[in-house]
């Protein structure tokens, strides 16, 4: 069996990340469920765990849901990260700039070097292109990070003018990382269902939604200010796949 917490899953965060998946594992065990003694992390955290029929609980983007995974997998549930002016379960993308550039607003920034995570990114990607489209703006494509934080010191350090971060990443890179200090908000996208739980299609989610949120309900309450996480809620599918997916670059 497979179980990654990995789309929010660096430095300090890590540790909470293993304490909230034993919390989980051991309620799951309590129900007669098998489950993985610790996380995996890495590559195989991600698409291969995602399309793996062992797959027991992970986390993905609302982009590949939609995109790649519909009909592949089981939705769970959707933590809610009490993002500011987000419903419960919602999110946004926080698009910085660096703190010394004149410019102060998105649409200053037309036509401006854009950095970017990859394409299949709600946040880092079909968010902020979204956004853009609607403010009559282009952001075109000028280097692809492979990470928010990467995105983040592209910005920092000039190779890039703008760059937008999902807004659970970018308080926790706020809080733990140094390069989030040369840089400002300059725009905040409409708001999103948050990244979801998953598990293999077939699975019941009922059991593993009822393990997490009691998971979360047990967490000590430094653990979820770390992660920021405040429940689990369900959001209808359907929400997810009547996001816009934009071109790609």
């Amino acid at each position: 069996m497979i179980a990654s917490l990995g789309m929010y899953d660096f430095g300090p965060v890590m540790a909470v990340n293993d304490r909230l998946w034993a919390l989980i594992r051991d309620r799951l065990r309590a129900d007669g469920i098998d489950a993985p003694d610790a996380l995996t992390r890495g590559e195989g955290a991600y698409w291969q765990a995602w399309q793996s029929p062992d797959l027991l609980l992970s986390q993905t983007c609302g982009y590949p849901f939609r995109a790649r995974l519909r009909g592949k997998v089981t939705y769970v549930g959707t933590p809610d990260f009490g993002v500011e002016g987000c419903v419960p379960g919602y999110y946004r993308s926080v698009l910085v700039a660096r703190a010394d550039d004149p410019r102060s607003t998105i649409a200053d920034f037309d036509g401006a070097r854009f950095a970017y995570n990859e394409p299949l990114s709600q946040s880092g990607w079909a968010a902020p292109q979204t956004h853009a489209a609607k403010l009559g703006i282009s952001l075109p494509p000028t280097l692809q990070t492979g990470g928010h934080r990467l995105s983040a010191e592209a910005v920092a350090t000039g190779r890039a003018d703008i760059a937008a971060l999902d807004a659970v990443t970018y308080r926790l890179l706020k809080t733990h990382t140094p390069e989030m200090a040369g840089l400002k908000v300059v725009g905040l996208t409409d708001p999103t269902p948050g990244l979801p739980y998953i598990t293999a299609l077939g699975r019941d989610p009922d059991p593993i939604h009822a393990a997490t949120q009691g998971a979360i309900a047990a967490l000590t309450a430094a653990d979820r200010d770390i992660l920021g996480l405040r429940g689990l809620v369900r959001i209808p599918v359907e929400s997810y796949l009547a996001v816009p997916n934009p071109p790609s670059p």
